[in-house]
């Protein structure tokens, strides 16, 4: 804030602070507005001594006058009369100000002026453009080229595990396999019971010397039979042993 603007608010801010002694000295009217601010003419600084004047209902509200390019007064309301709510107009010199403001009662503010003499500019009203004109739909354009593929993305995380699978039909019945190899030969049999006795032979006739050894045929008799006995013994035994084989 510059020091022009801040010597006007301090201004503002003692006429504020003087309201209330001149409320209590008179009849308790309403309390005036207070302007204050920077004023211009024609672009340049009004100069100290150049009276700033606000109007209402064109007659004359109030009359300041510049102090270091700078305004500041209050606006009352006169007795029997109510400007609340009404247009303030400001002049500069003799230049009217573009700005204005609203009379309240303990209102006002900060209000820069900028006043150029001879009428105020008029209000330039701006000229709507020209509604846009719509085209024709053209043409439809080639099917484009086809674009490059895209590269790859990532790959995805692992998947769950599925459920089991049901069970499968059962299989066609295999082929008939090899014959197998001749097993082993198996232990030998237990022997078999002893046959039982021949009958005796008869006995042979005497040798040449049967006469002389008359004495010893009888031993010879019995060692023959013994002899006959086991040969028929082993030749049942043989017999036996191929029939069980």
């Amino acid at each position: 804030m510059t020091k022009a603007k801040l010597v006007a608010l301090m201004a503002v801010m003692a006429m504020l602070l003087a309201l209330p002694a001149m409320v209590l000295a008179q009849a308790q009217p309403p309390r005036p507005a207070v302007f204050g601010g920077a004023a211009t003419l024609d672009g340049v600084t009004a100069s100290n001594g150049t009276v700033v004047t606000a109007t209402i209902d064109g007659a004359t509200a109030g009359t300041t006058t510049m102090s270091g390019g700078n305004y500041a007064f209050s606006i009352a309301q006169p007795p029997g009369s109510s400007y609340q709510g009404k247009e303030i107009t400001f002049k500069v010199g003799t230049g009217t100000a573009t700005e204005t403001a609203a009379w309240t009662a303990d209102g006002g503010g900060v209000l820069n002026l900028t006043a150029i003499t001879g009428p105020p500019p008029a209000t330039v009203i701006p000229v709507p453009p020209p509604p846009p004109v719509v085209a024709e739909k053209g043409a439809q354009g080639d099917t484009g080229a086809k674009g490059d593929p895209g590269v790859p993305g990532p790959a995805g995380g692992k998947g769950d595990k599925g459920d089991g699978g049901s069970a499968g039909a059962p299989g066609a019945k295999g082929a008939q396999g090899d014959k197998g190899d001749a097993g082993s030969a198996g232990a030998a049999g237990a022997g078999g019971p002893a046959g039982a006795s021949g009958s005796a032979g008869p006995i042979g006739p005497a040798g040449a010397e049967g006469a002389a050894a008359a004495g010893n045929g009888g031993l010879m008799g019995i060692i023959g039979l013994i002899v006959a006995v086991v040969a028929l013994i082993a030749a049942g035994g043989a017999i036996m042993m191929g029939g069980r084989r």
